[in-house]
């Protein structure tokens, strides 16, 4: 495939005057010669200024589980418009949305609605704090709750020899070096490691905020024993269980992470699918923690439980609840797996695949990584360089291989046929080029 980036890189230059980075957040910005702007998405495809189509597996990190521009949720949508938009004031929808919400997700006894993940998780630890009355939390190397502060810690790995703990860093400019002593750092299915920081301070500590599956870090997995013992050790110290299903919620199960696992949490956040792209997002949980919503705990936002993605998640949730989407969902997941896997195993590339297949991380090791720190060890060079290839070739995936490849019920047969076609071309081009840097490498001079 000869992709042109004519148009696109025209309108990067127009755009870098007046956005930074040209674009509307960091994440969109690719490099100055690859950043893609959208002209319309359909199903599990878009097309960008180029008129170049992809088939997408980053579906906006998530929100698209049934497609772009799925039918029955814009329909439902447009419904949403008669109501009048943002009133400051409460529609009945709410309640419908909330009662959904209640029956897919047990822990979810009572609801509030907010616009993003990052508000959603920022108004969980915030009242897990206000009920526990402590301060410090205590979450995953390598998990992502959002853009703000008290989240915003991360070890780079780039800088790590291996030896020690990595250093703990701010993941940008801004964020007070202060707040770093309220985050307790563990790495994932090391129940001992957490038993410590709880037995050590577990008197300061609000909550255990988690990623069962691990969004932003190739979807690497619970182990069930891990996540039960961590709902044990939270009972045990007083501390609040807040399980961030802001990716997996609606998607990995009706249930989400929670019934994947059989674990209840006592907070819990949502947010990519509720609504199929339309912007909202969930904080839900135990009655007895929720009641302090509006009883000492402040929550609200303006444009919070719009009338509009109150409309698209509801009729969203629907589908999701009572049709085979998740089942149909999960099957492309494994055919797609099945496939890359014949493509490797017949160049004898090592790897493996880690989290649920509807939100699949591919990592270049014979073993699956358990933790965060393992991704160290894995090719995620190769990764990096073949999904540049990919993306000349149609299939859309995120570049940085920590980002799972996120599937949606629109993704068919055809889809199919074209991602695995890609795939063997930019895996024999990422192996030819690698080739190539290592003869140069042994040819240049001492």
């Amino acid at each position: 495939m000869s992709r042109k980036m004519t148009n696109n890189n025209a309108h990067f230059r127009r755009a870098l005057a007046r956005l930074p980075l040209g674009v509307a957040s960091n994440f969109r910005y690719w490099g100055d010669d690859r950043t893609i702007y959208v002209k319309h998405g359909r199903g599990a495809r878009i097309v960008d200024l180029d008129d170049n189509w992809y088939v997408d597996y980053r579906m906006g990190y998530g929100p698209g589980i049934l497609g772009y521009a799925d039918t029955r949720v814009d329909e439902a949508a447009r419904e949403g418009m008669k109501v009048g938009g943002v009133f400051a004031l409460s529609t009945e929808r709410e309640l419908i949305v909330a009662d959904r919400i209640a029956k897919m997700v047990p822990a979810a006894e009572l609801v509030r609605f907010s616009n993003s993940g990052t508000e959603a998780v920022m108004a969980g630890l915030r009242l897990a704090r206000a009920f526990t009355g402590r301060d410090d939390y205590v979450i995953l190397e390598g998990s992502y709750h959002g853009l703000f502060d008290a989240a915003m810690w991360f070890t780079p790995m780039d800088q790590w020899s291996q030896v020690g703990d990595p250093e703990v860093k701010p993941y940008s400019q801004g964020v007070p070096l202060s707040s770093r002593s309220f985050a307790h750092f563990v790495q994932a299915n090391d129940a001992n490691q957490l038993e410590d920081v709880f037995k050590r301070f577990g008197q300061r500590i609000a909550c255990l905020l988690i990623e069962p599956i691990m969004g932003n870090c190739l979807g690497i997995a619970a182990e069930p024993e891990y996540l039960r013992a961590a709902r044990e050790l939270c009972d045990r110290h007083g501390v609040v269980l807040l399980i961030d299903e802001v990716k997996t919620g609606f998607r990995v199960a009706r249930g989400g992470v929670q019934q994947l696992y059989g674990v209840h949490a006592d907070l819990c956040t949502f947010a990519k699918a509720v609504a199929n792209g339309y912007p909202i997002s969930v904080l839900a949980g135990r009655e007895h923690i929720m009641r302090k919503l509006g009883r000492g705990v402040a929550h609200g936002g303006t444009y919070t439980a719009h009338s509009v993605s109150l409309a698209a998640a509801e009729r969203t949730l629907q589908i999701l609840d009572e049709t085979d989407a998740l089942e149909r969902i999960a099957d492309y997941g494994v055919r797609l797996r099945g496939g890359m896997r014949r493509v490797l195993d017949a160049r004898g590339i090592a790897h493996s695949f880690v989290g649920h297949p509807s939100m699949s991380g591919l990592y270049f090791a014979k073993d699956p990584p358990r933790n965060y720190r393992a991704w160290k060890g894995s090719d995620y060079t190769f990764y990096d360089a073949m999904a540049r290839v990919l993306h000349d070739e149609g299939v859309l995936c995120e570049p940085d291989s920590r980002e799972p490849w996120f599937v949606c019920a629109a993704h068919d047969d055809s889809c199919l046929a074209d991602t695995l076609t890609a795939f063997e071309k930019a895996v024999d081009a990422t192996i030819e080029s690698t080739r190539g840097t290592a003869a140069a490498s042994a040819r240049a001079p001492a």
